[in-house]
């Protein structure tokens, strides 16, 4: 009864959100997107005065443009409260899942968490030769030359390559900044961070890439008290969800999750 007594000292709260999933901007409901998660964000930080916001993170990363919407969310809202930001890494934070990690003030992993794979991949299929094999012509007419670029059915154009590559490079220099911006000094010297190598709790501890090996609980307990209370706040399940209207595409999603995880032996 005492948090509801005027003027009487309460325990610490620490918000928990549970960022888990591949990062899209399309809907399912088994990824991650800043609309999906713009109102337990903000709840997070605005409720009940939170001594500090933990992240519970388990992704292997998605959308680039999702990934920074999510995390400038979170600094944002990080700097205007006033209140620290840690992240949690549960079995991984990769590519945007790491994007995501540094928006926190410090990262904390497991020792088999893996971590890293800072870069940008696109992947496709050359289907071109198949219908030939089977008779079938592509017929695609555009305004514009390049319209069409990277069109699977149609041989690959090195110049359609080269503009990909260009994108590709863009996007990870932005990626390269932000984590910079966020462990600055802390990242290892000399070491080659950004080829898209990802890496195991303590050894990502070592580069620089997190802060120490830690769970939730007992951390968030270790720096703010044993009395330290918990909120969680994760993505609601909508009433169709609930009633398993949407059974087709959430195991479509689980699909999609499952080939991403899979990339880091998952």
């Amino acid at each position: 009864m005492k948090r509801f007594i005027p003027f009487m000292k309460t325990d610490p709260l620490v918000s928990v959100i549970r960022l888990q999933g591949v990062i899209s901007a399309t809907g399912r409901s088994a990824v991650l997107n800043d609309a999906g998660t713009a109102q337990m964000i903000e709840k997070a930080f605005a409720r009940g005065k939170p001594a500090a916001v933990a992240l519970a993170i388990n992704s292997p990363g998605g959308s680039p443009v999702q990934s920074s919407l999510i995390a400038a969310r979170i600094k944002r809202l990080s700097e205007e409260k006033e209140v620290p930001v840690h992240a949690f890494v549960e079995d991984v934070a990769a590519s945007g899942g790491y994007w995501l990690a540094c928006a926190a003030d410090h990262i904390w992993v497991d020792e088999s968490s893996i971590i890293g794979s800072i870069g940008v991949i696109s992947a496709s299929f050359g289907l071109n030769e198949l219908i030939a094999r089977f008779g079938i012509e592509r017929r695609v007419h555009t305004a514009g030359k390049d319209k069409s670029m990277l069109d699977p059915f149609r041989p690959e154009r090195a110049e359609d390559v080269a503009r990909l590559t260009s994108i590709q490079a863009q996007i990870h220099a932005a990626f390269i900044a932000h984590v910079k911006r966020s462990r600055g000094s802390r990242l290892a010297e000399n070491a080659d961070l950004f080829t898209g190598e990802f890496w195991l709790g303590q050894t990502g501890v070592d580069l620089g890439l997190a802060d120490g090996l830690g769970h939730l609980k007992p951390k968030m307990k270790d720096l703010f008290g044993e009395k330290t209370r918990f909120a969680v706040y994760g993505p609601k399940r909508g009433l169709l969800q609930r009633f398993g209207t949407q059974i087709v595409e959430d195991v479509t999603g689980t699909m999609d999750a499952r080939a991403a995880y899979a990339r880091y032996g998952l």
